[in-house]
């Protein structure tokens, strides 16, 4: 029976969010093909959870002790939230001592995790589709550095207009997120982001409906699931209460025409191939204008998507009739 690490925790604020997707992956697993243990880490050390017992890491092998015996894992499934897990820096260290993974390499978590990077590359990826892939529109945004000058208020509200969204640049979406709706909350919000990050991200805000559409790869093929429309209750965007605490309403499949659909799932195949990607990944999408003829904009791609009771992909494979098991086995397969 293969040994899976279920690595989950790190140091981000998304770490208890990171612990209760380690907790719905194990449930989800086929435990008659996997033996399974999560492994927390943190800054204050790596530990393999064995029932009461916390056993610490081998960081030179991955490997722990419990009762006298050395034990081995084959594989590790990725589900931290932030760094080291969605930003390369786990992976990097995967890489170093051979152990498979569950996510894309480091260049596409580096990429992906930096938004404001990552806009610009697929700006770039934008402008030249492929027949049948429909084009896709990324906001305008500034980047601002801690300890580096930055444009003024005025001048960001002049070029991106209000309101605006203030981001962490290199972080998740839950956490230190605002929307700037005049100009003295601009500084504040900037100030609050950059305690997730040292770099924030000023983007003009996008109008419409909000979709998500997740996605892996079983074998040469990238398998869509069903899209997931979010219908915001209370909060004027999708922040941590109304992912975790029911502040949304998030209805799968999407209320959207079937040509919508296909369109998206195109788009969300060639990010998925033109990035080289690899297991679950979850594209955030802002549908505008005509129903059935919408501008797609991209909003976000998450590459270690939430997998608690409350997140998206658990409720997208659902609805898609397949087994989770099995997904997560094709992923796990797919590397072994």
């Amino acid at each position: 029976m293969k040994k899976i690490a279920i690595v989950a925790g790190g140091d981000s604020s998304e770490h208890d969010v990171s612990m209760r997707s380690a907790a719905g992956i194990m449930s989800f697993m086929d435990h008659t093909k996997y033996d399974c243990t999560v492994v927390e880490l943190t800054h204050e050390g790596w530990h393999a959870i064995c029932g009461e017992e916390r056993c610490p890491i081998d960081r030179n092998d991955f490997s722990y002790t419990l009762a006298g015996q050395k034990r081995n894992f084959d594989f590790a499934y990725i589900t931290i939230h932030g760094t080291p897990g969605e930003d390369g820096i786990l992976q990097g260290y995967f890489d170093l001592i051979g152990m498979p993974y569950s996510t894309s390499g480091v260049l596409v978590e580096a990429l992906t995790f930096n938004k404001y990077a990552l806009n610009a590359y697929l700006r770039s990826l934008f402008t030249d589709m492929p027949e049948g892939v429909p084009q896709c529109h990324v906001s305008d945004s500034i980047l601002v550095r801690k300890g580096l000058s930055r444009p003024t208020d005025q001048a960001i509200a002049d070029r991106l207009g209000l309101p605006c969204f203030v981001k962490p640049n290199a972080g998740g979406s839950s956490f230190g997120v605002t929307k700037v709706k005049t100009l003295d909350q601009l500084t504040p919000a900037i100030e609050k982001a950059m305690l997730e990050s040292d770099e924030v991200m000023v983007e003009r805000m996008m109008t419409g409906m909000e979709i998500t559409s997740g996605a892996y790869r079983k074998g040469d093929e990238v398998v869509c699931f069903p899209l997931t429309e979010v219908a915001l209750k209370g909060v004027e965007f999708f922040d941590y209460d109304a992912k975790y605490e029911g502040k949304s309403d998030e209805i799968t499949p999407a209320r959207i025409a079937d040509s919508t659909r296909d369109r998206v799932w195109a788009l969300t195949q060639h990010i998925y191939r033109a990035l080289n990607c690899y297991g679950i990944i979850r594209i955030d999408y802002i549908l505008s204008g005509e129903a059935g003829h919408e501008k797609i904009n991209i909003l976000e791609i998450n590459t270690t998507p939430g997998m608690t009771a409350a997140s998206f992909i658990p409720q997208q494979v659902r609805a898609s009739g397949t087994p989770i098991s099995e997904v997560l086995s094709d992923i796990i397969e797919g590397r072994l």
